[in-house]
């Protein structure tokens, strides 16, 4: 009976050592990736003239695909730090010793990682893809926006890598030029350089194309090695401007499946002319849809024995080893998701083998920790960090006298583990190079005490 009373405040205590290491990784994790995707909305801002708050608006948009990404390493982190503090201070041994198993304490753990799913599920279904799609809308803007503002009257003006306009007049009110000459270098093989009367922007935004059509021009096409040069008159000529044009990597001129929601990709799946490698593509976006929600379950309860079996270690560790099992997942996913793309593997099959790894993972480390067995992979690992340790510090600090014990000041941190293994190495160290015998004796780095 005390047991069962002390439980409502065991899980409350454990969720409250949970949520706050949760939230900060979380964010620290986004911030990390969107300092990548910035170079990009900041080249759009510096080289191209966009308005801040449409670049705004466009960081807003990656947002979704951001946090998908970061939320299964959020998860494993919040839960392998909350327990491998509890069990470096004891506390798990303290619980066992009342009469609580590690099976009484997982129910707080499954509840978030079920929050989690729940999050995962939202945030995949219905925020990534509308995120994806109004990203790509809001380049197609710029591209359109770029445009207008390229077109001015007898001035060479650059509004696109590889082409260059000049025209006489232009009307904003129905996109008309007069006296056109357009340079376009983008083909890698062939110059196109046209000179037309009179010219006009028509947008498609479904196609997310802009097309500048000329009339009554000439187009003289010359090789980049110059060895070939012809003309061709034209009476309408059209020049298609795409997304590539401004983010090459970032161009599509049909929706591509991560822009798709649950139910137009199940409607794209069955129709009979799609392409096997598109097929594919799109029951990979269908099945990743729920995988990855999947993979934060089973990455939150899985930490819960990662962090109990990591006694005597620091958090540095505890979030080094949940990055390991995090990237691990990831490129066990590129991999699944490379080969599905070929039609190796089927896309239903394939999606759920990384799922059913941690599955498998966690079943086996929450057995092995019930048992208070320790995972001999993990232990080998360990012994070979604080091995390393030990040796790095021996080496930092050789030429200090011999028996000196190092000061938390003059010295750095090693781990508890390599504070066993600094005196003995030290004093074998010292006793080979002076050939001088001493006595035996034993040091504790932390208490500076010698036993």
């Amino acid at each position: 009976m005390p047991v069962l009373k002390t439980r409502p405040t065991l899980h409350k205590y454990i969720i409250n050592e949970i949520w706050p290491v949760f939230l900060a990784s979380l964010l620290v994790s986004v911030f990390i990736v969107l300092t990548t995707k910035m170079l990009s909305v900041m080249e759009l801002i510096v080289g191209k003239g966009v308005h801040p708050g449409r670049a705004a608006g466009m960081i807003l948009c990656l947002l979704p695909d951001i946090l998908m990404f970061t939320l299964p390493a959020a998860a494993l982190i919040a839960v392998v730090v909350a327990f491998l503090r509890l069990s470096s201070d004891s506390e798990i041994i303290a619980m066992e010793s009342s009469g609580i198993s590690l099976y009484q304490m997982l129910p707080p753990v499954v509840v978030l990682s079920v929050a989690g799913l729940a999050i995962g599920l939202a945030v995949n279904i219905v925020a990534v893809p509308w995120g994806n799609r109004t990203f790509k809308d809001l380049l197609f803007e710029i591209v359109r926006t770029k445009v207008d503002l390229g077109m001015k009257e007898r001035v060479f003006s650059f509004p696109f890598d590889g082409v260059v306009f000049f025209v006489n007049g232009f009307s904003d009110k129905g996109r008309t030029m007069r006296d056109v000459f357009v340079v376009d270098r983008r083909d890698p093989k062939f110059t196109h350089t046209i000179v037309a009367e009179t010219g006009r922007t028509f947008i498609h935004p479904g196609k997310r194309i802009v097309t500048l059509q000329f009339h009554n021009g000439t187009i003289l096409v010359s090789a980049k090695d110059m060895k070939s040069v012809r003309t061709i008159d034209f009476d309408t000529y059209d020049l298609n401007i795409g997304l590539e044009d401004i983010m090459k990597a970032l161009a599509s001129r049909r929706r591509d499946p991560k822009e798709m929601s649950y139910s137009e990709l199940r409607r794209e799946i069955r129709k009979p002319r799609v392409p096997d490698t598109r097929r594919n593509r799109m029951m990979i976006d269908l099945m990743q849809m729920f995988s990855i929600p999947v993979a934060v379950f089973f990455m939150g309860i899985i930490g819960m024995p990662l962090g109990s079996q990591m006694r005597r270690r620091g958090r540095s560790e505890g979030v080094g080893m949940s990055l390991a099992v995090f990237f691990s997942y990831y490129v066990c996913l590129s991999g699944m998701r490379s080969v599905c793309e070929t039609g190796v593997i089927p896309p239903g099959v394939g999606m759920w083998m990384p799922d059913l790894f941690l599955a498998i993972c966690t079943v086996y480390l929450l057995r092995l920790s019930a048992r208070e067995r320790s995972l001999r992979l993990l232990t080998r690992l360990f012994q070979m960090k604080d091995l390393m340790d030990a040796w790095a510090y021996m080496l930092k600090h050789w030429r200090r006298g011999p028996g000196r014990i190092r000061t938390e000041k003059e010295g750095s941190p090693v781990s508890a583990g390599a504070e066993q293994l600094v005196l003995p190495l030290k004093m074998a160290a010292e006793a080979a190079s002076s050939h001088v015998r001493t006595a035996a004796y034993v040091g504790n780095i932390r208490a500076r005490r010698f036993h």
